[in-house]
């Protein structure tokens, strides 16, 4: 793929969907139709990755593979997620949000019904890491969309709201919905996304306007792309690898010194370039910077806490799967009731303190995990645990979206987009990382006690950094 420098205007293509500043909030049909097709788009995203971690016992039986092998087919496609992120916002701006949208979502297609019918564990993986290369084009093309078709405030809040959802219900929902094909065989897991992705596709070609025609020639950024992509993902597989290699190996420490030092390249070649595939002026944005900083500590301390959960109820208590799930419907419920009134609370108190109170909720829930004990505590410990970080998760995500994207021109509303979901992927690689590396060997209850240390500090500086931003 070529990959071009020249900014397109980004705002014809969504003209003609866009409702004025001052409408009123009862949006027509067809402002529904785009906004559902862009959350289908995160929802799709998000239930892929959820399905397959409860389909990855039946996976390793079926082909005899080890257990560190089978986790690839979860690290493969974060890893492609998170490395093609930035380049695939930057691609939307440049190329065309609708059509790289399409694009990326009949190659989803296709990979997911290869991956039915293949029989090589190793091939499984590839296909793994091919989807999640496409997620890291259609999740910042969605979310760009949605931006640039909803002017910033009322609009965009209530979309944000409702975008959210459908992402939360994406991965919540993955988890039952997986659970139960598992049961039946693992291979349908890799046929339920084909029919959704080619469904969200002729939507988007039918409903969605045409991308608006270019003026100037596109010059392709080489060696910004090849630099900027080799970075990312070095950087996502040598921190997804530190549970085997460790933080101190000459893997891990070599792996980052090349990561860092290919992002460098980078920015010395987006500086000096003529048309940067990235332009570097949009960091003074603080808003963005602020969003990013605290997306990757938020998440970085939420995959913790899951990974924390599950080690404590599935591996100590003995707990199945499913009841753990049920434990964390809680926090699903609160996305969902929350989800749909999220855009008229942000209008009446403001995106700040919605979001504020969204990163506070997360502290309160990370200290009741310090009361874990040899007999799980449900109502006092558990439940009011799962309830916090549903709260937690509904209001700051979608705040944080709405913040960081604001104050920037459409023409880049993709690179924020693709700039705000590498900070969540990245954050929660080297956060679950390093609540991994916080654990004691073992398997006694005293263990996983400085993993609770770890993500409580992540909540602490999530809400420094947003603290920090206000008094600027």
């Amino acid at each position: 793929m070529s990959v071009g420098l020249t900014p397109s205007d980004g705002r014809a293509d969504s003209a003609a969907l866009a409702p004025g500043q001052n409408d009123a909030l009862h949006w027509p049909a067809r402002l529904w139709v785009a906004l559902f097709i862009f959350s289908g788009v995160i929802l799709l995203d998000g239930l892929d990755i959820s399905m397959i971690a409860v389909a990855i016992p039946e996976i390793q039986h079926e082909f005899g593979i080890s257990a560190a092998t089978a986790q690839w087919l979860v690290s493969a496609y974060i890893l492609a997620f998170g490395g093609f992120l930035l380049l695939g916002g930057r691609c939307a701006d440049l190329f065309g949000r609708r059509r790289v949208l399409v694009v990326g979502l009949g190659v989803f297609a296709v990979v997911s019904l290869f991956g039915m019918v293949t029989n090589d564990p190793i091939l499984l993986i590839v296909s793994r890491f091919i989807k999640g290369m496409t997620a890291g084009f259609t999740g910042p093309a969605a979310m760009s969309l949605l931006t640039t078709t909803f002017p910033e405030g009322p609009h965009r809040n209530k979309a944000f709201g409702i975008f959210n959802l459908f992402e939360a219900s994406g991965y919540s929902s993955g988890l039952l919905i997986g659970g139960l094909l598992a049961g039946l065989d693992w291979r349908y897991i890799f046929v339920l996304p084909a029919p959704i992705a080619v469904l969200l596709m002729l939507a988007a070609l039918r409903f969605l306007p045409p991308d608006a025609p270019r003026a100037e020639r596109l010059r392709p950024d080489v060696g910004g792309a090849v630099t900027l992509v080799a970075g990312m993902l070095l950087l996502v597989f040598t921190v997804a690898s530190t549970a085997d290699a460790g933080w101190t190996s000459l893997r891990t420490t070599g792996g980052l010194a090349l990561s860092a030092l290919l992002l460098i390249t980078f920015l010395l070649i987006e500086h000096h370039v003529e048309q940067p595939l990235i332009r570097l002026g949009i960091f003074r944005n603080r808003g963005l910077v602020a969003a990013n900083v605290s997306a990757a500590l938020l998440y970085g301390g939420a995959m913790g806490f899951q990974f924390l959960i599950a080690l404590y109820l599935q591996n100590l208590q003995s707990w199945k799967p499913i009841h753990m799930a049920l434990m964390l419907l809680p926090a699903g419920l609160m996305v969902v009731i929350l989800g749909p009134k999220l855009g008229a609370l942000m209008n009446r108190f403001g995106v700040r303190r919605v979001l504020m109170v969204g990163l506070v909720a997360f502290v309160p829930c990370y200290l009741l995990m310090l009361r874990i004990g040899p007999t799980p505590d449900l109502w006092t410990v558990l439940l009011p645990a799962s309830l916090l970080w549903g709260i937690g998760f509904a209001l700051s995500i979608s705040a944080l979206m709405v913040v960081g994207t604001s104050g920037v021109a459409d023409e880049e509303q993709g690179l924020a987009a693709g700039l705000l979901n590498s900070s969540l992927q990245v954050g929660g690689a080297c956060g679950l990382a390093v609540v991994t590396a916080a654990i004691m060997p073992g398997t006694q209850l005293a263990m996983l006690y400085p993993g609770v240390i770890v993500i409580l500090a992540f909540a602490i500086l999530t809400l420094l950094a947003q603290l920090i931003h206000r008094r600027r």
